[in-house]
C-alpha cells in the first residue's frame, strides 16, 4: 500500500479499448484513506456513459469498478455514470458544472480525485477551466435549418465560425445533420447574445496516458466489438426504441447506437453494420489520439504509459510519478 498526502488529481485518458479504467481503479485501491478505506474516487470523462440503460454499447463494465485486494473485494466509488435519461441531450456545459460537484465532494472528503475517460473536449475543459455558458435551443432557428443537406449546414457553420473566432477543430459537430445544427445553435447565440462567463477553476492534475499498440488496439476493438454483440447489445438498443426514444435520437448518440438503430430500421443488413461499425470505431480512436496529441501542443504534459505491461507495473509508474 502506497500513502500519500496529497490531494492533486490524477487523470488516466486514452483511446478506447486501451484498459482506463480496470487501471482507474486498481490504482485507486493502492490509495488508502486514514481509517482504512479506499482513499480515491473515480470520475467517469465519458460523454455517453452519463445515460442510464445505455451500457453495452457504451463500455459501461461496472464490474470494473470492484476488484479483490488481499481476497477482500474493494468496490472503488464513481461518479458521473447514469445520470440521466436516454433520449436527452448531456452537453459540455453540464458536464463542466457536474464534474466540479464531484470534485468538490471528492476532495472535502479528503480523497483523491481520479478522473478516467476518453472524451479529450471534457477532459481539456475541466483540466483548463473553460469558461461556458448554457446555449438554449433555438425552435425558430431549427426549423429554418430543416431540409438543409449537412454540406449546406457544413458551409453555414464554417462561416459562422469565422464570425466568432472560434475554429472548427471538432469534426463531430459535423458528422450528422442534426449535430449541425445544434453547433449552429451554439454559434449563433454566442453571436448575437452577450452572456457573462461561468468562472470555474482550472484543475491541477498528474496527467497518464495509455498508449497502446495500433494493431493491438485494432485487434481489441475488433474482439470487444464481437463480444459487445453476444452480449446483447442489438437488443439493448431494441429495448431503448420499445421504450418510445426515437430513433433520430439514439443516432445522434453515434458509434454502436447509430449503426445499430440503422440496422434495427431495416437500413442496413447485420454485416453491413458490422463493418461499417467497426470502421468508425477504429476511425474514432484514432480522432482520440489525434485530439490528446493536440493537448499536448496546447501545454499539458501527458505522461505516456503502455497499456500491455502488466497492471501492477503500471500502477507502481503512476504512483512513481505522483510521489
Amino acid at each position: 500500500m502506497y500513502f500519500c498526502n496529497m490531494h492533486k488529481m490524477i487523470t488516466i485518458l486514452g483511446p478506447t479499448a486501451s484498459g482506463k479504467t480496470p487501471l482507474a481503479t486498481a490504482l485507486a485501491s493502492t490509495l488508502p484513506f486514514v481509517d482504512g478505506s479506499v482513499g480515491a474516487e473515480i470520475i467517469s470523462a465519458d460523454s455517453r456513459q452519463v445515460y442510464r440503460r445505455m451500457d453495452i454499447g457504451t463500455g459501461k463494465d461496472l464490474d470494473d469498478y470492484s476488484l479483490v485486494v488481499d481476497g477482500n473485494v474493494v468496490n472503488i466509488p464513481y461518479h458521473l455514470i447514469d445520470i440521466c435519461e436516454p433520449g436527452t441531450k448531456y452537453n459540455l456545459f453540464q458536464y463542466q458544472q457536474d464534474f466540479f460537484d464531484a470534485y468538490q465532494d471528492i476532495i472535502g472528503k479528503g480523497r483523491i480525485p481520479i478522473l478516467c475517460g476518453g472524451t479529450g473536449l471534457y477532459i481539456e475543459a475541466v483540466l483548463k477551466g473553460y469558461q461556458l455558458s448554457p446555449v438554449p435551443q433555438n425552435p425558430e432557428l431549427r426549423q429554418r435549418l430543416e431540409g438543409k443537406t449537412l454540406a449546406e449546414l457544413t458551409e453555414m457553420l464554417t462561416q459562422l465560425k469565422a464570425q466568432t473566432g472560434t475554429t472548427m477543430h471538432n469534426t463531430t459537430d459535423v458528422d450528422s445533420c442534426q449535430r449541425a445544427i445544434r453547433a449552429i445553435e451554439i454559434e449563433e447565440y454566442n453571436l448575437h447574445t452577450p452572456t457573462p462567463n461561468r468562472e470555474l477553476p482550472p484543475i491541477d492534475s498528474l496527467i497518464i496516458g495509455v498508449s497502446i499498440d495500433r494493431d493491438a488496439r485494432r485487434e481489441k476493438i475488433t474482439r470487444r466489438l464481437k463480444a459487445r454483440l453476444e452480449e446483447g447489445m442489438i437488443e439493448e438498443v431494441r429495448e431503448l426504441l420499445n421504450e418510445g426514444i426515437a430513433a433520430d435520437d439514439l443516432i445522434y448518440y453515434g458509434l454502436e447506437y447509430k449503426y445499430v438503430t440503422e440496422y434495427i430500421t431495416g437500413q442496413t443488413t447485420y454485416d453491413e453494420m458490422f463493418r461499417r461499425l467497426e470502421i468508425a470505431i477504429h476511425q474514432f480512436a484514432k480522432r482520440q489520439m489525434t485530439w490528446f496529441r493536440g493537448m499536448e501542443r496546447r501545454g499539458f504534459t501527458i505522461h505516456w504509459i503502455d497499456a500491455l505491461q502488466p497492471m501492477d507495473v503500471k500502477v507502481h509508474q503512476i504512483l512513481s510519478l505522483y510521489q
